[in-house]
């Protein structure tokens, strides 16, 4: 039995939140936060890249490669030494960079501020293209039923 941090499982599901979010809604909302970039250091430039994609047919079965994807990653080191990591989908450079700025704000102490003003509003963005995704597709969904012919058995 595994005990989980919860310190970890909140860096986790902030960094996921970044990674997913659309890069220019996080530019946004990262700019009306902080109109002032913090002193950092760059730790490892904004760099593009590709990552392999893996699917699930019917999210049970075995696990294939489903295509590359491309992202792009950076780190910084805050003045007070705190190291961030940021990954986005796509080739923003300047998204990823603020999601290594969020993720070194948060854990240098800023965590319930950047929850309240960028993550809490990214994850109900997240939420509502779901909902709507959903919602389209159960529009398509066809039932199909059988109808008893009278026959007995």
């Amino acid at each position: 039995m595994s005990v989980t941090d919860p310190k970890i499982d909140a860096r986790r599901l902030r960094l996921s939140t970044l990674a997913k979010a659309p890069a220019e809604r996080l530019r946004a909302l990262w700019a009306a936060h902080m109109p002032e970039m913090p002193a950092h250091e760059v730790l490892r430039a904004p760099e593009t890249g590709t990552l392999m994609v893996r699917g699930r047919a019917g999210a049970m079965g075995a696990p294939f490669n489903l295509g590359e994807m491309t992202v792009t990653r950076c780190s910084v080191r805050l003045a007070s030494g705190t190291v961030g990591h940021g990954h986005v989908q796509g080739r923003d450079r300047e998204a990823a960079r603020a999601a290594a700025l969020i993720d070194a704000l948060a854990e240098d102490g800023q965590g319930a501020v950047l929850e309240a003003a960028i993550l809490s509003p990214l994850r109900a963005e997240a939420e509502a293209r779901k909902r709507a995704r959903a919602a389209r597709a159960a529009a398509t969904k066809v039932e199909f039923f059988t109808m008893v012919r009278g026959e007995t058995a």
